[in-house]
């Protein structure tokens, strides 16, 4: 009985205790599901409220690129109508020009026309003139019982003499006068050619190409605004032209070594990758040291060529700069070179001083080397500068002389100015043949022998003077200037050479006597 009263407890504690179980059990699912609602429900307001923010940051930044587009926009549209401003302004430069030499040819028809009625007028009136002395001559006949062919053979007979004397004077003022009216229209007629050809013949002495990596290296030439391609024009005293050809730049000026001096400079620029302001002076007074040092060399180089020793660094330097200057086409320091070369060797045949005429020579064309704003011919710039550096008396007259602009205190000034001819135009120069020249040469003493009076011919300068020595008995003054003019027109038509030739008629008169 105990046993069964212990049992049906033990059942009925077991389900109290199931009970107690289910409704604990209940409690904690019903207080697990509150908490996952209440966390589901912060998750979303957290989320809602994340979104709310990234929209914000995207709206913001929407707003942002927009305002850097519109600012870029401005910016070209800025750009595209000053462009379109200028190209404005060139065309009507242009229609300026049209209209002007539209002008000028209106102008030129009308004195076509106003030339061809006065020669009109002129063949009228010399018409009129031939039958006024017709009838003169024939009156003339009928007075002296003499016909119109006698009276001419007495009067040629006895006037002869005087005639060509007065018209020999006569040509000589007649063509004095056109040389004069002809040098003046001359003038006038190259600065016109020059205006409308200088552009052709200056791009291939005046620009140099820079290559670049990229077309896009152009616009951070350029940089914002224009600003990095205006500092370095400043900086070096060169353009930029920054056109369609690909992958280049083109700087432009006329100054050789400013515009080598450039080029570096922009090359390295490229090569470094950072072009600014700031960027592009330091990377020019790099250049101009760098390059400075690579003249010198070229000095050196120069001398130890020449044999020329003890030479001031700074005159050094400006030897190496004449690399950059030309003269009528010619390289300068090739030319000194020359000219040092050919100096010392006439020296050496004449017993001179050698080191002196090398010296000379090698220094005469130094004036070249200054900037072309300083004042002054190259042979006054030239010997002040050598003065400045303690250049000897017979080397300053030198260079102050190479051109017969002063007397020679010395041997060696002549032969410089020798050298300086040979080097300039020497035979060869335009490669002909040595015999073609010779014969040349010939062929002008052979024209001017030709002539009666004439009593010794010599072709000088490399055939570019003929001097011709007459006979003053035969010949005077004023027949000798017509005796040139048919000298030169002599060898004008019939001997072919470069340039010109100067005919130079020479009458002597020596009167001696001993006592």
């Amino acid at each position: 009985m105990n046993f069964i009263i212990w049992i049906i407890a033990a059942l009925i504690g077991i389900l109290i205790g199931w009970l107690l179980n289910s409704m604990i059990g209940n409690n904690n699912f019903a207080s697990a599901k509150a908490k996952a609602e209440q966390l589901i429900k912060d998750a979303n307001d957290d989320a809602e409220s994340l979104k709310k923010e990234k929209l914000i940051e995207a709206d913001e930044e929407i707003y942002d690129q927009r305002q850097k587009l519109e600012e870029e926009f401005r910016s070209r549209k800025e750009t595209l109508i000053k462009d379109e401003n200028e190209l404005t302004t060139r065309e009507n430069d242009l229609e300026r020009k049209a209209d002007l030499i539209s002008k000028k040819e209106q102008e030129l028809v009308i004195q076509k026309r106003d030339i061809s009625n006065r020669e009109n007028q002129l063949k009228f009136k010399q018409e009129k003139l031939d039958r006024m002395l017709d009838e003169e001559n024939v009156r003339l006949e009928k007075i002296s019982g003499l016909t119109r062919d006698q009276a001419k053979k007495i009067l040629m007979d006895n006037l002869i003499d005087d005639a060509k004397r007065d018209a020999a004077q006569q040509i000589y003022k007649i063509v004095d006068d056109a040389q004069k009216e002809a040098e003046k229209k001359a003038r006038n007629i190259l600065i016109s050619a020059m205006q409308q050809t200088a552009t052709d013949h200056a791009i291939e002495s005046t620009v140099s190409v820079v290559t670049l990596p990229t077309d896009d290296m152009k616009g951070r030439i350029i940089g914002r605004e224009g600003r990095n391609i205006r500092a370095f024009e400043v900086v070096t005293g060169i353009d930029v032209i920054v056109d369609d050809t690909p992958e280049a730049v083109i700087l432009s000026g006329y100054d050789p070594y400013r515009r080598e001096v450039a080029r570096i400079t922009m090359e390295k620029l490229i090569t470094d990758g950072r072009i600014h302001p700031g960027r592009i002076e330091e990377t020019y007074e790099k250049t101009v040291e760098d390059i400075s040092e690579y003249l010198t060399e070229l000095g050196e180089q120069a001398l130890l060529e020449t044999g020329v020793h003890g030479i001031h660094l700074d005159l050094v330097n400006m030897l190496g700069k004449l690399r950059y200057r030309t003269s009528y086409g010619q390289n300068v320091l090739q030319h000194s070179k020359e000219v040092s070369i050919i100096a010392s060797i006439m020296a050496a045949e004449l017993g001179l001083d050698e080191a002196t005429a090398a010296r000379a020579g090698i220094l005469h064309d130094i004036g070249r080397a200054v900037d072309r704003h300083n004042e002054g011919s190259h042979t006054q710039i030239g010997y002040d500068i050598a003065k400045k550096y303690g250049e000897n008396a017979i080397v300053l007259n030198a260079i102050l002389g190479h051109h017969g602009e002063v007397e020679p205190i010395s041997p060696i000034t002549i032969l410089v100015q020798i050298a300086n001819e040979i080097s300039s135009s020497r035979p060869g120069a335009r490669r002909e043949v040595i015999e073609n020249f010779v014969q040349r040469m010939h062929s002008m003493e052979d024209i001017a022998l030709s002539f009666d009076g004439v009593k010794a011919s010599y072709a000088i300068q490399a055939g570019k003077e003929v001097r011709v020595i007459i006979d003053h008995d035969k010949i005077d003054d004023s027949t000798s200037y017509q005796l040139a003019n048919d000298i030169s027109k002599r060898i004008q038509s019939e001997v072919d050479y470069p340039g010109q030739v100067k005919v130079v008629v020479i009458r002597e008169f020596r009167s001696i006597d001993l006592a």
